[in-house]
């Protein structure tokens, strides 16, 4: 298996859609609208980085097997420059196969070279603190058990406050 990842383009839309559905459709703790996420972020200008991992050797011709997202969140205490990534999504039968990693760490490498302070994402903390994420008390996401909520700061210290995601993250259906 060969993997490429590359920004999204117009095309990849309708995949992308069809790819995150599937890989969150038996998830715990989700409501199963990250596909609608994506699309609602891309659709208010706000989805800053997008990228899709395509595996070159699938159904004899590159196919996009995962994607990840990065959009720009709002910190309590003014500070800009800080990010969210999510959703990360892989196809099921391509889970555990490196493609999520992939696109997470070339994903930040792209946000670093952006300028951007940090990141933050709710998930895993066990797949997440590979790429340095921790839990850091001084940023809260309302709501969710803080060791989920992690931060990555590239410049300096963690910031105090408490974040909230793009608009889009509230969208049903």
């Amino acid at each position: 298996m060969t993997i490429t990842l590359r920004h999204e383009t117009p095309q990849d839309i309708a995949t992308i859609e069809s790819v995150t559905a599937s890989a969150f459709l038996n998830a715990e703790h989700t409501d199963h609208n990250e596909h609608l996420i994506v699309n609602a972020l891309r659709d208010a200008g706000a989805l800053t980085l997008s990228l899709v991992a395509l595996d070159d050797q699938h159904l004899g011709a590159p196919h996009i097997v995962g994607h990840a997202s990065i959009s720009p969140v709002t910190i309590s205490g003014g500070e800009s420059g800080w990010y969210g990534l999510a959703p990360v999504s892989v196809l099921p039968d391509f889970q555990g196969k490196g493609i999520g990693s992939a696109l997470v760490k070339q994903i930040l490498v792209e946000l670093k070279s952006i300028g951007a302070a940090g990141c933050v994402v709710l998930g895993d903390p066990a797949f997440y603190s590979r790429f340095g994420f921790v839990a850091d008390d001084s940023l809260v996401l309302p709501g969710v058990p803080a060791e989920y909520f992690q931060t990555l700061s590239f410049k300096g210290q963690v910031p105090v406050g408490t974040v909230e995601f793009h608009a889009a993250f509230s969208v049903t259906s």
